[in-house]
Formats: C-alpha cells, sequence, structure tokens
C-alpha cells in the first residue's frame, strides 16, 4: 500500500481532497493533531510546535537551542505517523522528508489566488455565521491567504533549502479552479492503487533508517549535555548510526546508544576552532 503526502495552498481545499482520499481508501488521516500528541509526549508546548509546522521561525527563534529542539521533534513526529504506511499525510514537509521513497505518492494542490480568497471567505462565513461582506473584509481574507503562502514558502527555505513550488517535489499537482474536490481525489484514490505504488523493503528501511535518526536529533536536542551544540549530520542505515558533531565524542555515544534500537555509534568530531580564529 501506499503512503499519500499533500501539500496545499490555503483555500485550494487540499484538506478537503486529504479527507476524502484518506475515507476511500481506508487510510489514517494526519494532520495537525500529530504535533499535538508529539508535544505531549516531549513535554513541549504544543502551540510552539503547531507555530512551527506551519510557519517558518523568526531570526532570533532560530538561533534558539529550543527551536532546533522542536524542528527536531516535528520531523520525528512526520516518520512516527508514516511506519505503518496506508497514510494520508497532510502537509509538514512530507514531501521533502519522504523523498526517493517508491511508495510514497507526493501531490500538491494549488488554485488560483482570486478564488482561494473567495472560498476562504465563503468557509469564514460558513463558521462565523456572519457574511463578510464589502472591500475591507475581502482586503483582510487576501491579506491573510497571501501572508499564509509567504509563510509556507518561507518555512520550506529555512527548514529544507527547497522552493515548495518546485513541480519536482511532487508527483503530482492538482489546480482545483473546478471547485468539486471529488474530481482530484479519486484521481489519487486510483494512483494509490497502481503497482508501482507498492510497499517494498527497500521503503519500509528507509523510514525505520530516517525515523531512528530523526529519534537521535531529538534525544541530542533534548540532553543538557549535549543540546548546547551543533550536530550537522545524523543519518541511520540498520540501526548503525553516524553523527557529525561539534559536541564530546564521548558525551554524543552515550546520548546516542540510549535511544532505542540503536545497534553501533560512529561519531565525526568537528573541534570548535578558538575565538582567534574565527574571522
Amino acid at each position: 500500500m501506499a503512503i499519500i503526502t499533500i501539500s496545499h495552498q490555503l483555500g485550494s481545499g487540499g484538506g478537503d481532497i486529504a479527507r476524502i482520499v484518506s475515507e476511500r481508501l481506508d487510510y489514517r488521516y494526519v494532520g495537525g493533531e500529530m504535533l499535538a500528541e508529539a508535544a505531549q509526549r516531549h513535554g513541549l508546548v504544543a502551540e510552539r510546535l503547531m507555530e512551527l509546522g506551519e510557519a517558518k521561525p523568526s531570526f532570533l527563534d532560530r538561533l534558539a537551542t529550543e527551536t532546533q529542539l522542536y524542528i527536531a521533534v516535528m520531523q520525528n513526529a512526520v516518520y512516527d505517523a508514516v511506519r505503518d504506511d496506508d497514510v494520508v499525510l497532510l502537509g509538514r514537509g512530507g514531501q521533502w522528508l519522504l523523498r526517493g521513497i517508491g511508495h510514497v505518492f507526493r501531490v500538491r494542490v494549488i488554485a488560483p489566488f482570486d478564488l482561494r480568497v473567495r472560498r476562504l471567505r465563503e468557509r469564514l462565513t460558513t463558521v462565523t455565521g456572519r457574511p463578510l461582506s464589502g472591500h475591507g473584509a475581502s482586503d483582510a481574507v487576501a491579506d491573510l491567504v497571501r501572508r499564509d503562502d509567504t509563510d509556507k514558502i518561507g518555512r520550506m527555505h529555512y527548514l529544507y533549502d527547497r522552493d515548495l513550488d518546485d513541480p519536482q517535489l511532487y508527483d503530482l499537482i492538482v489546480n482545483t479552479e473546478a471547485d468539486d474536490p471529488h474530481g482530484p481525489a479519486e484521481v489519487i484514490v486510483a494512483a494509490a492503487g497502481q503497482p508501482c505504488l507498492g510497499t517494498a523493503a527497500d521503503g519500509q528501511q528507509a523510514i525505520v533508517d530516517r525515523a531512528l535518526a530523526a529519534r537521535v536529533r531529538v534525544a541530542l536536542m533534548a540532553d543538557e549535555r549535549t543540546r548546547d551544540y551543533r550536530h550537522p549530520g545524523v543519518e541511520a542505515k540498520a540501526g548503525v548510526v553516524d553523527v557529525t558533531t561539534m559536541a564530546p565524542s564521548a558525551v554524543v555515544e552515550a546520548v546516542t546508544r540510549a535511544v532505542p534500537d540503536v545497534v553501533d555509534v560512529r561519531i565525526t568530531e568537528i573541534p570548535l576552532l578558538p575565538l582567534s580564529q574565527v574571522a
């Protein structure tokens, strides 16, 4: 079976399509609640994790150790959510985090800007029970859509140095100008049933490896002995974890070996330069 990731513009109907696909295929639907559960497991503030899941951090936030921990937990939550396959994952960078895995089908849902503004205005009217009319209301909704686009683009650049609208990140790009979400959903359902998207052992192992590397990153960012150091490289393969770090190797090895499923650890320590040598 398959894993389906759906990246979407606000007002494009991507959330509706994701839910229809999950119901038609009897797949688990995974959205924002995944981050709330991850926050609870790690003793973090759910609102803060949700915020990072939607927008890029401010410049000052990027420098904070806490922010790096939240990012590691967020990525770990994605891998945990898809390990058992048969999942529709809405957003959360799945199109990049799950790249190169054969049974992952990556979808981007878009629509014209003015249409997305109209849809969001109609949805807000339904939710609030009050009609949103006049130029002021239209301008406010348009600003909301524009800001959401900017935040999501900036988040992808910050986290993964990738263009959110790069077509190479996706297997299918859907324009929902026609309004009905069922048509695009049926296309995705049909694609998910193709033999080429059947789960393969190498794809499953890749997810297991990335999940383990993510858990190690969380452990390194959470442990008081290693959280104030940079760890530019953490990779895992069949239980063997390679860590490139600026922290003392003995401490990094101890923290890493304490993570479940770690079989062996290989450390590459990057020495810290004296301030006199830093230009």
